[in-house]
C-alpha cells in the first residue's frame, strides 16, 4: 500500500510541503526561520546534484506556481488537436448538399493552406457555362450611357413626329345639305386639327357662293366653325381632333375603311434644283436678300390624298344635321368614339332594325 501511495505522490517536494512535514504544533518565530532556511539550502544542494548527474528537477520558482488549467493551455499543437478531435467527432448535423458537401467538410480544413499555397481563390459558385451570353455588371457609367442613349431615341422621335405633323396633306371635300355640291379640295398638315379644315371649307364655301339664297356669300360668312361638321364616311369627326391621331392609330370606320388613309412618316422629297434658289456668283451680294425669297409651295393637286374620293368627306351645316338626324343618311351618322371597335359593331337604324346589308 506504502509502494502504490508513493508512486502517486510527487518526488520533489515544495517548500511549503517540506516545512509543514518538519514542523509539528506550535513553534516560535526563531525555530520556524532556521527550519525554513535548512529546507531552503537542502534544496539548493539538490539542485546543485541534480545538475551535476543531468536529472530534471523542479525550481523553487515553479514549484511554487499553481496547476495548469486545462482551459488556458498555451501549447497550440495540443489545441489544433482538440480542435480536430471536437470537429470529427461532433454531432451529425442536417446537409442537403450530398456526398459533395460532405467531402467539402472532410477536406475543409486542409483547403485554405493549398488554396493560398497555389495561389489560386476557391469560389463557392461557379459560373454557368451553358449560358452564351454573359450579362454586363450594372455600373454607374453603364446607367449613364442607357440613359443618354434613351434620350437620344426619345429626341429622335419627337423630331421624326415633328417633321410628320408639318407634312401636308390635300382632303377632297364636298358640301351636302340632302345633296352632295362640289366644294373643292383643302390643303392642310396632318398636325392640323379638324377646325381647322372645317375653317378653310367655310372660306371655299364663301368664295363659291354654295347654297340657294342669293346672298350666299354673305351667309357663309355669318356661319362659325362650331356651326359646321364634319362627316368622314359615317363617322362624324370631333373637332379637337387632330389629323396625326387618325394617322398614327390607324383608326377604322364601320365600313372596314381608314378613316385617313394617309402615310405616318415623313415622305422623300423631291430633288431640287438648288441653281433656282443660290444666286450667281456674278450678282452682288447687297442684292441678295434670303429673306424676302418666297417658298415654292407644293400644287394642291400633287400633294397626298387629292386623289381620294370628294364624296367620303362631307361638310355639313349642324342645324341642318338637327333638323334631318331622323332621315337616311343622317340617321347612322354617329360620333367617333376611339374606344369603340367599328369593324365588330352590328348596325341598326333608329327602330332597332338590322341593316340587311351591314
Amino acid at each position: 500500500m506504502a509502494s502504490s501511495d508513493s508512486r502517486f505522490t510527487s518526488q520533489n517536494k515544495t517548500t511549503q510541503e517540506r516545512l509543514s512535514t518538519n514542523t509539528v504544533g506550535l513553534v516560535a518565530l526563531s525555530d520556524f526561520r532556521k527550519r525554513r532556511a535548512e529546507v531552503l539550502e537542502q534544496q539548493e544542494r539538490e539542485a546543485r546534484e541534480a545538475i551535476v548527474t543531468g536529472t530534471p528537477v523542479d525550481t523553487p520558482d515553479r514549484s511554487r506556481t499553481g496547476t495548469p488549467d486545462e482551459g488556458s493551455d498555451s501549447n497550440p499543437r495540443k489545441k489544433k488537436k482538440k480542435q480536430k478531435k471536437a470537429g470529427k467527432f461532433g454531432g451529425a448535423k442536417l446537409s442537403f448538399g450530398g456526398d459533395e458537401a460532405a467531402g467539402e467538410d472532410e477536406t475543409g480544413e486542409e483547403g485554405p493552406n493549398t488554396d493560398k499555397e497555389n495561389g489560386k481563390k476557391k469560389l463557392k459558385f461557379k459560373a454557368n457555362s451553358s449560358i452564351s451570353v454573359v450579362p454586363r455588371p450594372v455600373t454607374k457609367a453603364a446607367l449613364r450611357r442607357e440613359a443618354a442613349e434613351r434620350e437620344a431615341l426619345r429626341r429622335e422621335f419627337l423630331a421624326r413626329q415633328e417633321a410628320v405633323k408639318l407634312t401636308e396633306i390635300a382632303i377632297p371635300f364636298v358640301f351636302y345639305d340632302g345633296t352632295d355640291i362640289p366644294g373643292g379640295i383643302v390643303r392642310v398638315k396632318k398636325g392640323d386639327f379638324v377646325w381647322v379644315f372645317l375653317d378653310k371649307s367655310r372660306k371655299v364655301g364663301a368664295d363659291l357662293g354654295v347654297g340657294e339664297k342669293a346672298n350666299a356669300r354673305r351667309e357663309w360668312a355669318r356661319v362659325g366653325v362650331d356651326d359646321l361638321m364634319m362627316v368622314r364616311g359615317n363617322i362624324i369627326i370631333p373637332h379637337h381632333y387632330d389629323f396625326i391621331f387618325f394617322i398614327m392609330n390607324k383608326a377604322v370606320g364601320p365600313t372596314g375603311k381608314l378613316l385617313f388613309d394617309y402615310l405616318a412618316e415623313v415622305p422623300n422629297p423631291a430633288p431640287s434644283n438648288g441653281a433656282e434658289n443660290k444666286p450667281s456668283e456674278s450678282s452682288d451680294q447687297s442684292s441678295y436678300q434670303p429673306i424676302k425669297s418666297t417658298r415654292n409651295q407644293q400644287d394642291v393637286h400633287d400633294l397626298e390624298g387629292a386623289s381620294d374620293d370628294p364624296t367620303f368627306t362631307k361638310v355639313v351645316d349642324r342645324r341642318w344635321y338637327e333638323r334631318n338626324k331622323h332621315i337616311y343618311p343622317a340617321s347612322v351618322w354617329q360620333e367617333f368614339d376611339p374606344e369603340k371597335d367599328y369593324q365588330k359593331e352590328v348596325r341598326r337604324d333608329l327602330g332597332g332594325n338590322t341593316f340587311f346589308y351591314s
